[in-house]
């Protein structure tokens, strides 16, 4: 199936894509399930080659937490046929670069390269997918790394557990109530088996989608990711469980104690619906409303305007399942918490009663037109948005369509969206909360 989208944007890295510039991109599965989008870009000399695969944190064990984020660095660790340590030295001695990221709903691995490696760019991720080596030393070594990064990068981080807070209490039934990095306790906890077991059950072609983007030939494409992909066999039929949250219906009260932090912090959070639905999208533009930039509703008043806040934002957290919606606030001296909460709600309740200008409504369409081009200026843009739109979304004509599905909200729709879910017994109020000292 031959899709295209028009871009409109000048070149980013990796792969340029001129103005107005019409890209094709061809999607097919082969027999043993695995997805392919294929996206042909001549205009630079760079391919990306990626695989997304679906799992996230929302697919473990609840007594087996962090398990997706380990694989993200697990599955770096080597192969039978590239040797442990190797695996990076590769794609920089080949001139191109590689990372990784996991979500709650998804797992994404990519190379970029010059176009004349594109060959060895599918070899590697054909490896990680047919022969990864799963062993002891392996599963021993990237713990101490995970537990490192969860040190630096949450543990001793100012403000490091806030989302972890907000989403434990926020969710009751479903995964999302913990966060990706999971429990260095379960980790440390689990065999080797289950690990073996996890990589069976999720890393396989029929839950995952390769893309290859940028500057190919798409017949010879084919033929090479038919060689590389299609003797992988298929695993068994991944069964997703369905977990459903009751509405909340009264504010929930909590509270978190962070050892690292001098200045106490605000949350506010609203369990919101799927990122497929088009009010997700609706909440995107409330959020640019409140506090994309400088100019908008909250950083005016509460940073400029009125000097009560050192930060403020608020953000749609899109995901598949649920989404979460996120006011965030630091206040600036003597304000409290409750100050700022109650100068929040003020401004939510502006959007539930009355439109925003026509000269507001403008500028938000111009920045989701001059997000969605920056998304897709590069080849490493639109490989993401491939896979993302057909893992997550079912529909890889999004990233065709879905400048039109922001294009199309009124003004009208931002004010019965707000109405409709950002309301104060809908929420929960975390406190963020200094931890005093032991004596």
């Amino acid at each position: 199936m031959i899709n295209k989208l028009r871009l409109t944007a000048f070149a980013l890295f990796v792969g340029v894509t001129s103005s107005a510039q019409e890209v094709e991109f061809v999607q097919y599965t082969l027999d043993n399930g695995l997805d392919v989008i294929l996206h042909q870009d001549n205009t630079a000399p760079v391919v990306t080659t990626s695989v997304m695969y679906h799992v996230g944190s929302k697919d473990e064990n609840p007594e087996r937490t962090g398990f997706a984020h380990f694989f993200e660095h697990l599955l770096f660790e080597g192969t039978k046929n590239i040797g442990k340590g190797e695996w990076f030295k590769i794609v920089t001695s080949n001139g191109g670069s590689n990372n990784a990221t996991t979500s709650d709903d998804r797992t994404y691995y990519y190379e970029n390269f010059p176009s004349n490696q594109l060959e060895l760019g599918l070899w590697l991720e054909s490896e990680r997918m047919l022969h990864p080596v799963i062993d002891q030393q392996g599963v021993d070594t990237q713990n101490e790394v995970v537990k490192e990064e969860k040190r630096l990068r949450i543990d001793n981080a100012p403000y490091g557990n806030i989302l972890t807070a907000v989403k434990e209490n926020l969710f009751k039934n479903h995964p999302y109530r913990w966060s990706p990095i999971g429990s260095m306790e379960h980790l440390d906890a689990a065999t080797l088996e289950e690990f073996r077991a996890f990589n069976d059950k999720f890393y396989v072609p029929n839950n995952a989608t390769l893309v290859v983007a940028g500057d190919i030939d798409i017949e010879k494409t084919k033929e090479l990711v038919k060689a590389y992909f299609s003797e992988i066999p298929k695993g068994e039929p991944v069964q997703k469980e369905k977990f459903v949250e009751e509405p909340i219906t009264q504010q929930i009260e909590a509270s978190y104690h962070d050892p690292n932090i001098q200045i106490p912090a605000i949350a506010l959070a609203w369990r919101t619906p799927s990122m497929k639905e088009r009010d997700a999208y609706v909440l995107d533009m409330i959020s640019s409303v409140l506090s994309d930039g400088k100019s908008s509703r909250l950083y005016k008043k509460l940073v400029d305007d009125q000097k009560q806040a050192l930060q403020i934002g608020a953000f749609n957290i899109a995901q598949e399942d649920y989404g979460q919606y996120v006011i965030f606030g630091l206040p600036l001296g003597e304000t409290s918490l409750d100050t700022l909460v109650s100068e929040v709600d003020e401004e939510i309740t502006k959007l539930q009663t009355e439109l925003i200008s026509q000269r507001e409504y403008e500028k938000l369409q111009n920045k989701f037109e001059n997000r969605y081009v920056n998304s897709n200026s590069s080849v490493a843009g639109i490989a993401s948005s491939l896979a993302t739109y057909h893992q997550l979304y079912g529909n890889v004509d999004l990233i065709n369509e879905e400048i039109d599905i922001y294009r199309s909200i009124t003004r009208e729709e931002i004010r019965e969206v707000a109405k409709k879910y950002l309301n104060a017994n809908q929420r929960l109020k975390l406190e963020y909360l200094p931890k005093a000292s032991e004596q």
